[in-house]
């Protein structure tokens, strides 16, 4: 709303008479400190319009710094970075002047990451912002003006919430970035899922991590030779690659993305599986391929949607044999937030996943079953998605170069916080990822399962 928004707000004051500038009304010690730095200015200034104390040092474009020296440096570059927080004080402000490059981290940046979290996952009160106090070293250092353009990385989807369209133009705007780029971050896997690290040895790496993973959602299948296999949301191919070429299987793999399908099936074909597997540039809606012996979505569920899923499983269901297993890989919130009015716009999805959305996984059990799923056995993965995220950091940060010319300095610096941010969101335990095993039961209440999980278990 108009009357909360700061920026708009403290413009407005500096447009009035310089009577409320009186030091009557400003306090002293913002007006008579000629020995505070412009770092110290600003560090006061983003306490008061972030609403939390600083805790992280703050560099100037100036070269000025202030705050605690055995911190990692929040280095701000220009005044511009200061009017996106003052119009956005939240995530979203931060995270455009980062992607923008008018602010960066100097240090650690999961160490900065987790003292910026009382700035980066809140949202304050804008009406208890102590406009007239703040606006004084406003007009001095400059910063009052405009609200800034949003960065060309930011995405604006067209269209209504989850329809093919629209879900296409969000699927296009991550996984479209180039092919080229996800092999920098993915490595030579291209698995762009939570790896499961299954040994602690020296040498076993993510390629060894997510092999393994493949494996673990090939063996809860119970994959064998002649079965027919959907992959809804294939990537990249490397699980129907995998199970075509290891398990003897006949895949269909379905995705969104053009730039996936062309890398899958030239994967498919370099690994002379063309006559095994099929991918397609395909909407799961449009799915009439049925009945398959088993069905895997991973981190598909994710771009579905919390209302369209119980669609989503009702679909699944009607497409796999009496006895067919499916394996759901999703990520999850811990629980549901209250709805709240005028709720700010996300980093994640004005950024990364644009109409992503979360659910706990209670939510994805009772779709399922709800769907006519019998639910086997929920297999909880968060430490491992922890440690792939630090992988795929490392692996962007060691060839950023070649990174930001392949896509642009702002989408780097998207998916270097994007990822980093992940990470300590699942090693805090803000969020989870989770294998579901359930079955399509025969009429008389046959599984087909196994007495013990030791057949699928890890």
């Amino acid at each position: 709303m108009d009357q909360f928004n700061p920026g708009r707000r403290l413009c407005d004051l500096a447009n009035r008479s310089d009577d409320w500038l009186r030091p009557r009304e400003v306090p002293l010690a913002i007006i008579n400190t000629p020995h505070v730095t412009t770092a110290g200015k600003l560090a006061g200034l983003l306490e008061a319009v972030l609403q939390v104390p600083m805790p992280v040092r703050v560099r100037a474009w100036d070269g000025s710094t202030a705050g605690p020296t055995d911190a990692p440096t929040l280095i701000i570059r220009n005044r511009r970075a200061l009017r996106r927080i003052l119009w956005q004080p939240n995530e979203l402000g931060l995270a455009r002047a980062y992607v923008a490059g008018e602010i960066d981290v100097e240090g650690d940046l999961y160490d900065a990451l987790t003292r910026l979290a009382g700035l980066v996952w809140r949202s304050p009160d804008r009406r208890d912002l102590p406009f007239r106090t703040v606006a004084a070293d406003l007009l001095r250092l400059g910063v009052l003006g405009t609200q800034p353009k949003p960065p060309p990385e930011e995405m604006q989807v067209t269209g209504g919430m989850h329809s093919k369209r629209r879900d296409r133009q969000a699927i296009s705007h991550h996984y479209d970035v180039g092919n080229d780029f996800y092999r920098i971050v993915l490595g030579e896997s291209m698995v762009y899922s939570c790896a499961y690290w299954a040994s602690d040895e020296p040498g076993y790496g993510l390629a060894d991590a997510q092999r393994d993973k493949l494996d673990l959602i090939c063996r809860k299948l119970d994959l064998k030779p002649g079965m027919r296999l959907l992959d809804v949301g294939c990537g990249w191919g490397s699980l129907a690659v995998h199970a075509a070429r290891t398990y003897g299987v006949r895949v269909l793999g379905i995705t969104l993305s053009t730039e996936q399908a062309d890398y899958a099936r030239k994967q498919v074909a370099d690994a002379g599986l063309t006559d095994q597997v099929e991918i397609r540039v395909q909407d799961y809606r449009d799915l009439d391929d049925g009945p398959f012996d088993a069905i895997s979505s991973v981190g598909m569920a994710e771009h579905v949607g919390t209302e369209p899923y119980r669609q989503y499983a009702e679909i699944l269901y009607s497409q796999l044999k009496p006895g067919g297993r499916l394996l759901n890989h999703q990520i999850a919130r811990l629980h549901l937030p209250p709805k709240q009015p005028h709720q700010p716009r996300s980093f994640i999805d004005a950024y990364v996943f644009p109409d992503g959305e979360l659910a706990p996984v209670g939510v994805t059990v009772t779709a399922l079953e709800e769907a006519g799923f019998e639910v086997r056995d929920v297999h909880a993965l968060r430490e491992h998605y922890a440690k792939t995220l630090r992988a795929w950091v490392a692996n962007l940060e060691s060839d950023w170069t070649t990174a930001v010319r392949l896509t642009s300095p702002g989408r780097a610096r998207v998916w270097r916080l994007y990822m980093a941010g992940s990470a300590l969101a699942f090693e805090q335990a803000r969020i989870g990822v989770n294998q579901v095993l359930a079955i399509k039961t025969h009429r008389n209440g046959d599984s087909e399962m196994p007495a013990t999980r030791s057949a699928f278990a890890a």
